[in-house]
């Protein structure tokens, strides 16, 4: 039990780290061939933050644990949404940007309510076994490269500088680099997939509940630190923009690449989870209006890690 804990650490830094080598190594190779820094941040750097789910993901469901996969992707956007928010938002009060509020949040809130439809198909169309197959994959990337091309022309109309400076290396270093970040990527995956489904029998634990819960905080450390230092550093829209975004990156993207890769068991008592991250995507709304507009203040964001608290011991006392 003890080496498993140890393990998973492990591979959540591996995550992290091989995630950072790939962005990094990528970056400085499309640079290299004169891709515009535009392009390479709004692909290249933001899939960087994503690509630890994503791993999991392709993993978890080869191994035949989607309710690891599952729970890593809903875990991650409600542990976004409330926790990262709640936190950041308690370090320094965060401005929305107009946008974020009336396209990005309500994009967000698209994501769940898409991913409730075609998950269920019991429920819609009468179908068993509720799954989220290739097709549903496919239309979960189409929605997803919408929403690129939204980022694209929303950061070309505002003229927008990079995030971070792209460092340029030789290429045979950037080749090495990318690669080796892809290993230790696959690698750290794979040790937090199998340590999780360890943990999980050991304690006589669901997947689902490691899922949602450890394995989801844990691929969410990118964010988590990203969101936390913008606060700090008074950039509040970076914080909020980079939550909202991994949350459509997340449902659209990676499950959608998941979901095409290899299809996706999906039981219905997520459907709880992803109600949860709908109202959370309300509420982050809402308070756009409550006290000072466009602002999530302080007191609002105790309120966001209140419910990730309580909501953390339903599903702990419920497992």
């Amino acid at each position: 039990m003890f080496i498993s804990i140890v393990l998973l650490i492990t591979g959540f830094a591996m995550l992290i780290k091989g995630a950072d080598w790939l962005v990094s190594g990528a970056a400085s190779l499309a640079k290299r061939y004169n891709i515009p820094e535009l392009v390479i941040g709004l692909t290249i750097v933001a899939f960087g933050t994503s690509t630890p789910e994503l791993v999991v993901n392709v993993l978890a469901s080869f191994k035949g644990a989607n309710d690891i996969a599952l729970g890593n992707i809903i875990g991650s956007n409600n542990f976004n949404i409330f926790a990262i928010l709640g936190v950041a938002g308690i370090i320094y009060p965060l401005s929305v940007k107009r946008n974020t509020i009336w396209r990005e949040i309500p994009y967000s809130f698209l994501s769940g309510m898409v991913l409730l439809l075609i998950a269920n198909d019991v429920l819609v169309n009468q179908s068993t076994p509720n799954r989220i197959d290739r097709t549903d994959g496919v239309m979960l990337l189409m929605f997803f490269m919408v929403f690129l091309y939204y980022a694209y022309l929303s950061t070309k109309t505002e003229n927008a500088p990079p995030d971070e400076k792209i460092t340029l290396m030789s290429g045979k270093k950037s080749v090495l680099l990318t690669l080796a970040g892809l290993i230790v990527l696959v690698a750290g995956g794979k040790i937090v997939v199998d340590s999780a489904v360890h943990i999980a029998t050991f304690m006589q634990l669901s997947q689902k509940l490691i899922g949602l819960t450890i394995v989801a905080a844990g691929t969410s450390l990118p964010e988590l630190v990203t969101s936390a230092v913008a606060a700090s550093k008074k950039r509040s829209d970076i914080a909020v923009g980079n939550v909202v975004g991994s949350n459509i990156f997340n449902l659209f993207f990676v499950l959608g690449l998941s979901a095409v890769i290899h299809p996706i068991e999906y039981h219905t008592a997520f459907n709880t989870d992803c109600l949860l991250f709908l109202a959370g995507n309300m509420l982050l709304f809402g308070t756009m209006f409550i006290g000072k507009r466009q602002i999530l203040d302080r007191w609002q964001a105790v309120v966001m890690l209140l419910v990730f608290v309580a909501y953390t011991t339903y599903l702990i006392l419920n497992s």
